[in-house]
């Protein structure tokens, strides 16, 4: 009797491999590409490396399931439209700040220390085109109020 064992190809099994990875990041919901934004307030300039999350599957995902984010990293949320902006913190598991952000850059207004997994809604104060969510307590440590500026390439200053 003769037994016969075949071996998987391993090009093709580290392309499958890659192929799964790809689809896993994409189906996460985060953009794949990080972009530098920064926060500027009355205590200095504070650079974060920020995930985009622009399109409505994006959006709705966010930062869910995450048990961790890097002290210098954010999402950056981009709304089809100047709108009242509403968020939760469902499937979340980290506790966030969300910063409501006019087109030009300007602060709206902060939502602090957000609670991981309640379903309470965490509105903008006026119409708004961005939320950047940090990790809670960044914006106390920065001093973070309306009026200050955040600068990434998808937002216009005025």
């Amino acid at each position: 009797m003769t037994i016969s064992v075949s071996y998987p190809n391993p090009v093709l099994t580290a392309r499958a491999l890659v192929i799964a990875l790809l689809y896993l990041v994409l189906a996460s919901g985060a953009s794949v590409a990080n972009d530098r934004l920064q926060v500027t307030t009355e205590t200095g300039t504070y650079d974060y490396t920020v995930e985009l999350a622009l399109t409505n599957g994006e959006r709705a995902v966010g930062l869910m399931h995450r048990q961790w984010m890097a002290p210098d990293a954010g999402m950056l949320f981009r709304f089809d439209t100047v709108q009242p902006v509403s968020m939760w913190m469902r499937n979340t598991l980290i506790p966030l700040d969300m910063i409501f952000i006019r087109p030009d850059g300007t602060v709206a207004n902060v939502h602090r220390n957000a609670e991981p997994l309640s379903e309470r809604i965490i509105r903008s104060a006026e119409p708004v085109l961005f939320v950047l969510e940090l990790n809670a307590g960044d914006a106390d440590r920065m001093g973070l109020k309306p009026g200050d500026r955040i600068a990434h390439p998808i937002i216009k200053a005025q």
